[in-house]
């Protein structure tokens, strides 16, 4: 059975999507490791109710002589810590940190993100907000490969939702967070089935490229 790390920063509500259909067979394989930089997060707890091995690392450990955060040191321990798992695949499930080039190097094509909009549209925080903002009447969420560019990986699947006219910003993040239980655990899958890859910036499923848009593109 192939092994999955998940990376959290706060809740973990799409980590638990994941354990879920891990547990009842949707997908078929196993949460080994949950990793944390916020040793608070209540993702590692979510680890621990499942018997997962829970693991937190603080940045404030990892200096560099003036005595700043040396992100390249942080990555490269978590990246130690982690492959002693032997992970087919890095899931990150809210994880708030930018990634080191070498960090998405060493798993580039077995990791994956989901990020709240239609990717290309929104990368980066606040995306509610933002759509709300620009008078946008739909909005959704987006699961792509992790590249070097922040948010800007190949798009694997998208799930829209649509935006009303008195939506608030937590009103349009609890839309959102639905669907990202539905389409993260299926892309999981189709990984784990070996139906999904990246090769050259693009994702591929099934040995199709798939468009700006991922997968069931209009």
């Amino acid at each position: 059975m192939k092994n999955i790390v998940v990376l959290v920063s706060g809740n973990g509500s799409n980590l638990q999507a994941i354990i879920d259909a891990c547990e009842s067979g949707q997908v078929q394989a196993k949460v080994t490791a949950v990793f944390s930089n916020k040793a608070e997060a209540y993702g590692l707890e979510r680890a621990k109710n499942h018997s997962i091995a829970a693991h937190s690392l603080s940045a404030q450990h990892f200096l560099d002589s003036d005595g700043k955060p040396d992100r390249v040191a942080f990555d490269a321990e978590l990246m130690n810590q982690i492959d002693a798992y032997q992970p087919d695949l890095i899931i990150l499930a809210g994880y708030m940190r930018i990634l080191s080039p070498d960090f998405v190097q060493h798993y580039l094509g077995r990791m994956m993100n989901i990020h709240p909009s239609l990717l290309p549209k929104y990368s980066g925080l606040h995306t509610h907000q933002r759509a709300i903002d620009a008078g946008d009447n739909e909005h959704g969420t987006s699961v792509h490969f992790v590249t070097e560019e922040l948010d800007g990986g190949p798009v694997i699947l998208q799930a829209k939702v649509p935006v009303f006219d008195d939506d608030s910003a937590d009103d349009l993040a609890q839309r959102v967070l639905v669907q990202e239980h539905q389409i993260y655990p299926l892309v999981v899958q189709w990984f784990i089935d070996g139906r999904l890859a990246m090769k050259e910036q693009l994702a591929y499923l099934d040995n199709q490229p798939l468009g700006l848009h991922g997968y069931a593109e209009e």
